[in-house]
């Protein structure tokens, strides 16, 4: 698979890329009590039950039985719920959250938002299965920062923070009706392509985090169309927990990639998706942007290549 060119030849983060490839980086100490190998979490969701049709609906995919087909027909059923939920939660989201103030509103948002995404992804069959919720300590606000590997990621990583949080995202998708009211509420948004916009982002992520929220974001900048675990960093995600202090938690997902895969347009597959929480990184004397973002980059890297699942 053609990889695509680093934004910096060589920035910290590329150089650590070059190396675990090399398999010159230690490998992730996850410790006790830490997130579960996801492959495992796979074999459990064969149970019983909707989880057992979950399962045999992914087996069809992984023995080619008409994949194309079902990954087609399974994403005209997934928009369709997408919709038919969005409309249903629509309703206490205006009556009971819209013209609240921040924090609450947003707080508020996300409790309604893993509400509708348990049933979103339990009906597509792409159960959300997380680890590390401990890792989040009460009374503190962190950085989060997510692998982005598919427009799945975003449904995903906002409701599985277990606490209020915004997510930096991109003004198109606030511009879509109905949808763009919900997608605004929980998010910092930016154009890209305006500099004036980059850094009324920053400013606006730094209140985000002093009104006690968290603040999600994804360093890769786009989705990572490679075939490595991450691409090279941006600057933005660590430049925020310098100027603020506040501690960087890593978030490595897993599986959505192959769900919602970038090189296929209009396919759906059902497999389930993990989100492992890994320990915090606080911002140490010395710290600065370019040594945090390789710290943080290795043990994404590390931890995604030791605990991917197998491939279906």
């Amino acid at each position: 698979m053609k990889r695509e060119p680093s934004d910096k030849k060589d920035s910290p983060a590329n150089e650590a890329g070059r190396s675990a490839r090399a398999g010159k980086t230690p490998a992730l100490q996850t410790g006790p009590g830490g997130p579960d190998a996801p492959d495992r979490g796979a074999a459990d969701a064969r149970g019983s039950g909707t989880e057992w049709n979950v399962a045999a609906a992914a087996e069809l995919v992984r023995n080619g039985i008409g994949s194309d087909i079902f990954g087609r027909i399974w994403a005209v059923w997934g928009i369709l719920l997408f919709v038919s939920t969005m409309l249903v939660f629509l309703i206490p989201f205006l009556l009971f959250c819209y013209f609240l103030k921040d924090p609450v509103k947003t707080s508020r948002f996300n409790r309604f938002s893993r509400a509708w995404m348990a049933v979103f992804l339990t009906g597509i069959g792409c159960p959300l299965r997380i680890r590390g919720k401990e890792k989040f300590q009460k009374g503190q606000t962190y950085i989060v920062v997510c692998n982005h590997n598919s427009l799945m990621d975003v449904p995903i990583s906002s409701p599985g923070i277990p606490a209020g949080n915004k997510t930096i995202a991109k003004t198109s998708f606030a511009k879509v009706p109905i949808f763009g009211l919900m997608y605004s509420t929980g998010s910092v948004l930016v154009d890209r392509n305006s500099e004036t916009s980059r850094r009324e982002s920053f400013n606006k992520m730094k209140e985000v985090l002093e009104m006690g929220l968290h603040m999600c974001l994804y360093p890769e900048g786009t989705r990572n169309k490679t075939g490595d675990p991450l691409k090279s960093f941006h600057d933005g995600a660590f430049r925020l927990a310098i100027n603020t202090g506040a501690a960087i938690i890593p978030a490595v997902i897993f599986n959505t990639k192959k769900v919602l895969p970038v090189h296929k347009p209009f396919f759906l597959r059902p497999l389930p998706l993990y989100m492992h929480f890994l320990d915090p990184i606080a911002i140490q004397p010395g710290d600065n942007v370019g040594s945090l973002k390789e710290k943080v980059f290795r043990i994404m890297w590390d931890y995604y290549t030791a605990n991917a699942p197998a491939p279906y």
